[in-house]
Order: structure tokens, then C-alpha cells, then sequence
């Protein structure tokens, strides 16, 4: 049987030297990518457009059930995880919930984009 070749680190410090520090920092990617994380999610991204299109600028949770086709505990996963990455903002009336775009948000997404 042969031996595999027993590979050492190359020690030459000029071969790989950091151009510099990175243009993210670590807490900043965590951050931001729990947004793209949020937006990962077709369903997500169809409730993000709804409530975008809305022309009174926010959106009952209860009118969000029926485009998705999908059950009431479903969309407010879906909502959540939107309103935690901070997209969304919730706002309780009575028995019901009401979301609206974080003003900004969108364009905070494109900007990380650009940053990189």
C-alpha cells in the first residue's frame, strides 16, 4: 500500500500576505447575514413584495394568509423572521397584527451589496 505524502505549511511569509483588514467585520457578517438569510425564502420574499405593494404602506397579517396559500402558523414564521432581521415592523391592533416596511430596510440590503 503506498503512504500518503506527509504535506508541511509553507513557511515563505511572502507568499501569502493580507492585502489588509477585511472590508466586514465579523459581527457585521453574522448581522447581515441573518438578513440574507431571511431573504432566502421564496415565501418570504413574496410576503416582503405583498406588504411592499400595499398602497396604504402596511398589511394585516390576516390578508396575508390566502395569496401565500399557506396556513395562519406558517405565515407568522414567515413574518417573524422578517421582523427579526429587521425588514418588517410589527405592530399589534386588537387581536390582529399589521406590517410595514422598516423604512430604509431595502435599500440597507442593496447596500451591503455594494459594500462588499
Amino acid at each position: 500500500m503506498n503512504a500518503l505524502p506527509i504535506l508541511e505549511p509553507v513557511t515563505d511569509e511572502t507568499c501569502c500576505t493580507p492585502a489588509g483588514p477585511p472590508a466586514l467585520g465579523a459581527e457585521e457578517a453574522k448581522q447581515q447575514a441573518v438578513v440574507f438569510k431571511a431573504l432566502a425564502d421564496p415565501n418570504r420574499l413574496r410576503l416582503l413584495s405583498i406588504i411592499k405593494a400595499e398602497s396604504s404602506g402596511e398589511t394585516c397579517a390576516c390578508d396575508l394568509i390566502e395569496p401565500l396559500d399557506l396556513s395562519q402558523p406558517t405565515v407568522s414564521h414567515h413574518l417573524r423572521i422578517l421582523v427579526d432581521a429587521g425588514l418588517l415592523h410589527r405592530e399589534k391592533r386588537g387581536t390582529w397584527a399589521y406590517y410595514s416596511l422598516v423604512p430604509g430596510a431595502l435599500d440597507q440590503v442593496a447596500g451591503i451589496l455594494t459594500k462588499l
